[in-house]
């Protein structure tokens, strides 16, 4: 089975392990322990009309790392990127686009998503505001996550695989 490297990117707080451990293990946690340096996850995801079987090694990054995530040796060879913004928190929205510039700079042609997460703390029908450098952003998607009910998670680790092997990487 091949495997693929697939980091997680965002800022301290945005619910980065909050979201891989929803979608490794099903659960989600109210105890909250940030990340120091890295945490890799790997998860089994089996064949579907779309791809073969393919193994995920999520990379699951400190949020103090920064634009600094660039230059170091935690992004070889990784074949995709979840960035990740909390979507009741403007800061981590503008972080997600600086990081989302910073991707496409130092992995070319490699595919990321834009997740907003914590969507399950919107009232109603709100929508985050958006950074004018998210906007448009016609190849990267934007997905509404809640790592707590689960909404949309299982869904965007998947379309990574997907545009993983889409891409051939």
């Amino acid at each position: 089975m091949t495997s693929r490297k697939v980091m997680l990117l965002g800022e301290i707080g945005v619910g980065k392990t909050s979201l891989v451990n929803r979608f490794v293990h099903g659960r989600f946690r109210t105890d909250y322990m940030p990340t120091i340096n890295v945490e890799i996850y790997t998860c089994n995801l089996p064949e579907t009309n779309k791809r073969p079987a393919i193994t995920l090694l999520i990379w699951d990054t400190d949020g103090n790392f920064g634009q600094s995530i660039f230059s170091s040796v935690y992004l070889k060879n990784a074949a995709a990127a979840l960035i990740v913004g909390d979507a009741t928190r403007p800061v981590t929205l503008q972080a997600m686009a600086g990081l989302a510039t910073g991707w496409r700079q130092a992995r070319a042609g490699r595919p990321f998503s834009l997740l907003l997460n914590k969507s399950d703390l919107l009232q109603g029908d709100e929508t985050p505001e958006l950074p004018d450098e998210l906007r448009g952003q016609s190849s990267a998607p934007l997905v509404m996550t809640s790592a707590k009910t689960g909404d949309n998670v299982k869904t965007a680790f998947h379309a990574a695989a997907d545009a993983i092997v889409r891409r051939g990487l």
